[in-house]
Parts: C-alpha cells; sequence; structure tokens
C-alpha cells in the first residue's frame, strides 16, 4: 500500500471541491493539519474493519446515525449526549431483535462538509456560492459568510476533537449502562402514540436482563459502549493533511475518522476520492443511487477492495422508496457471484427527499420505512446480510421529516426545522424506526446468513487493502 496515497490523489480530477481562493492559506492550514495529533488511531481502525468483516460474514449488523451536516455550533454536551443516547437506544433494540452484536458509528466528529448540486445559490437577483458546510463557509447568505475559508479546515478538527472526547467519555463513563438504555426505551414505549405496539419487545427485554441478574452475570460489564465515528471524506485536503502512515507495517491511515465514504457524488471510478481511499487501510464504504450499475459497482470493488477481504468495503444503497426492489437485487447478484464479501447497508433517507408547500425539504417517514423494508425483502429473497442501516437522525424533538408515531405533520415543519442542511429523523422517530425494523428482522426470520464465498476468497481479518 502507498505509504503517501496524499500525492496520488492530487493528478486526478477531484470533484465538490471548494474554490478557495487563497492557495498559500490552504497550504499554511495544511500544514498546520499535518503536524497535529491524529483524531483516531490506526489500531481502531483495524478494530472496527474486524467488526465490519463480521457484518460482511452476517455475524452483526451496523447502525450509522447522526447530523447531516454537523455545525460548529453544535458541537455541544447536549447534542452529543443526545445523538449518542438515540442511537445506543436503536443498538439494544436492534441487538435484542436480531441476536447479533450491533456495530454502532455516529454519523459524527467530521460531518462539517456537504456536496452540492450547483456550486452558487440564488436569492433575489444575487448569487453566491452554495453553503458547502461549516468546514467550508457560512450559511448566511452574504458575501463575507459564503467565500471558502481554508481556516474553517482548522476549526473543523478542533471541533471534531471535542466530540470525540465526549463521546469516548460518555461511552466509558457510564452513559452507555445498558441497563439504563433500557429505562429511556420503557419510558419512550410509555409516553410514545406507537408505544403499545412496541411493548412487548421492551417486556423481552426487560425479562432478559431479569434472567442475566437472576443468574449471576456480571452486567458490570455491561456499563460501557464500543462506538466509532465517521463521515463522507469529502474535503481531500483536509484528508491528506491527517494521513498518517504506521512506522511498524507502512500502512497509511485517515485519521479524521474510523470509517469514511465516498459520495454519490464524487465515486468516479478515474476520479481523486477513489483513488486516495484506495490507498488508505481504514474501512470505507461508497453511497450508490439508482444509476449505479453493476459494471460501476465491480470496478469500485476491483478499485477500493481487490484483494476481497471482509470489512473492508461497505456499499451503501440510497435508491429511493420506488426504487429500491428493482435496482438492488441485480447489484447484490452481480457481487455475489463475483465473490466479493462486502457490507451492504441501506440510507434509507437521500432517495426520499421531497419539498413541501412550505418550502423546506423533507421525507415522509412511511418512505423512509418502505426503503428499509424493500432493503431487507431483497436480502432475504437472495439469501445475503441485510448489514443495517445509515440515516440521518438527531436527539431533538425537530419537525424535519413528516410522519412517525408521534406524527410530525406538513404544517408543523416551520416549528423546529432546525438542520443545516437535509432534514432528520428526530428522536422519537428514530426509535420508531429502530423498533418497525427490528419487527423486520423478526418477520423474515432474521438476519439471513450470507451464501460462502468462492473458493479462495479471503474471509476474515483486517489487513491492508
Amino acid at each position: 500500500m502507498d505509504s503517501e496515497p496524499s500525492a496520488s490523489w492530487r493528478a486526478r480530477f477531484a470533484a465538490q471541491q471548494p474554490e478557495w481562493p487563497d492557495a498559500e492559506q490552504v497550504r499554511s492550514v495544511t500544514r498546520w493539519l499535518a503536524g497535529a495529533p491524529p483524531l483516531v488511531l490506526a489500531a481502531e481502525c483495524d478494530r472496527l474493519r474486524t467488526r465490519m468483516a463480521a457484518v460482511a460474514r452476517g455475524e452483526a449488523i451496523i447502525l450509522q446515525g447522526g447530523d447531516c451536516a454537523e455545525t460548529f455550533g453544535r458541537a455541544t454536551t447536549q447534542a452529543v449526549r443526545g445523538k449518542l443516547r438515540t442511537l445506543l437506544q436503536m443498538a439494544v433494540v436492534l441487538t435484542h431483535a436480531t441476536a447479533l452484536p450491533v456495530v454502532k458509528v455516529g454519523r459524527m466528529a467530521g460531518q462539517y462538509a456537504k456536496p452540492r448540486s450547483s456550486p452558487v445559490e440564488r436569492r433575489d437577483g444575487r448569487t453566491l456560492p452554495s453553503y458547502r458546510g461549516d468546514a467550508v463557509n457560512g450559511a448566511e447568505f452574504t458575501p463575507q459568510a459564503r467565500t471558502p475559508d481554508p481556516w474553517r479546515m482548522r476549526r473543523m478538527y478542533e471541533a471534531s476533537a471535542t466530540t470525540l472526547n465526549l463521546v469516548r467519555a460518555l461511552t466509558t463513563g457510564g452513559f452507555a449502562d445498558l441497563r439504563q438504555v433500557h429505562a429511556w426505551n420503557q419510558g419512550f414505549v410509555a409516553g410514545s402514540a406507537a408505544g403499545r405496539r412496541y411493548e412487548r419487545l421492551a417486556d423481552e427485554i426487560d425479562r432478559s436482563l431479569a434472567f442475566m441478574q437472576a443468574c449471576g452475570a456480571d452486567l458490570g460489564e455491561l456499563t460501557s459502549a464500543e462506538f466509532f465515528v465517521g463521515h463522507e471524506g469529502l474535503l481531500l485536503e483536509y484528508e491528506a493533511a491527517l494521513t498518517r502512515a504506521e512506522a511498524d507495517t507502512g500502512r497509511s491511515y485517515a485519521t479524521s475518522g474510523h470509517l469514511l465514504w465516498i459520495g454519490e457524488r464524487t465515486r468516479d471510478l478515474d476520479g481523486a476520492h477513489v483513488e486516495y481511499f484506495s490507498r488508505v487501510a481504514n474501512p470505507v464504504a461508497v453511497k450508490l443511487g439508482p444509476t449505479a450499475t453493476p459494471d460501476t459497482v465491480l470496478g469500485l470493488i476491483d478499485r477500493l477492495d481487490p484483494a476481497r477481504e471482509p470489512g473492508r468495503l461497505t456499499l451503501v444503497v440510497r435508491a429511493g422508496a420506488d426504487r429500491v426492489r428493482d435496482v438492488l437485487p441485480t447489484l447484490v447478484e452481480k457481487v455475489t457471484a463475483e465473490g466479493a464479501q462486502v457490507c451492504w447497508v441501506s440510507d434509507p433517507m437521500h432517495g426520499n427527499t421531497f419539498t413541501a408547500p412550505s418550502g423546506h425539504k423533507t421525507r415522509r417517514f412511511d418512505a423512509i420505512l418502505d426503503e428499509v423494508r424493500g432493503f431487507v425483502e431483497v436480502h432475504q429473497e437472495l439469501g445475503t446480510h441485510p448489514g443495517g442501516v445509515h440515516v440521518e437522525l438527531t436527539g431533538d424533538d425537530v419537525t424535519e421529516c413528516i410522519g412517525g408515531g408521534n406524527e410530525v405533520r406538513a404544517e408543523d415543519l416551520p416549528y423546529r426545522y432546525e438542520t443545516a442542511c437535509d432534514p432528520r429523523l428526530n428522536h422519537t422517530q428514530s426509535l420508531d424506526l429502530a423498533f418497525l425494523l427490528a419487527e423486520m428482522y423478526r418477520e423474515h426470520g432474521g438476519p439471513a446468513h450470507p451464501r460462502r464465498a468462492s473458493p479462495g476468497t479471503s474471509d476474515g481479518g483486517s489487513g491492508t487493502a
């Protein structure tokens, strides 16, 4: 593996990069980042790769969630606690329903940059650069705020470090205690309009905990949780500056996060993003929209996972509720026939976005749920493993997506529409999704055991890509 992946991508076209006005400032901030401590360690990335190998083999599932776009102003203890609490609650439900470990990954500590469909935004006859996330520019529609500022990448690093410190403290300091998380879920079931539907599962979890305690099991081991973070690896100057080579192995790691992904708009096989991520040892993911073809997906596997190692590559499908049952089967069949053991994950958010009459971008909870259902159904029919979900959510009671057990109506959208970019599930909707996904797994007999890999295919390990 190339020990300097920051070099080779520069010879290729890098899509969705800001037009920085001052190249010397970019060099200054990337020099600072290159000398900063890594945000995550290579050993942590290798551990996640081992966990993702279990997902690929059908021995675990992954739950990933967090903000569409993090903002510097919301890198607070309250916000981090809310998202972490929501993900822990969801994970308990899914663990019990599937009888499998849940790999927990926050869409956190780095999700500060966003691709945009247009480089400019027009309002009232004025044209300014589009808001590309707090790592690039400000959301206010003024020339000063919208001018890309490379020193925001340093603020991104500092805000990510703050978030990671909070996550590590919370997940090891008692906040993740399974008994406490279950008590939160009991409160949700009691207070949710759809709670009666979830009572049976909550009662089963309660009895399981009581049984463990009666048997003298050491519940002290359940007071902490393993938790990883990830984001879209969009700003290549930032990612390259935080790339570190391990002296003993020569392998290079993107130390900005554990699991990074390539977006739908930047997955060009010959592009800079695929080139960069082909040369780091982290587990990586790729988003696949409804236009992704089998040839493209197989090409991505050849570039990003040439050794066909379980845990290296995750394919995140964002086809839309109306397309997933048509698009997904062919992709899964072709990849399975190729002998690649990838992790299949559903992103039920991005393919189901529309604009409400009020002008707010939103998503219908029923459509999100239907895409997840279609994803699970396809894998069950093919005998492959529906590896998990990747959702945009918050721990707050926002009104950004329509529907859910405690229904958010279209006319409610303006009340607490707080996202910096796309609409997120609120706390209650996120838990609704977890309980309903748990029901899906049970209805279909649990996650399917995947077909065995072709002879000669690697079936484990966390080595280099």
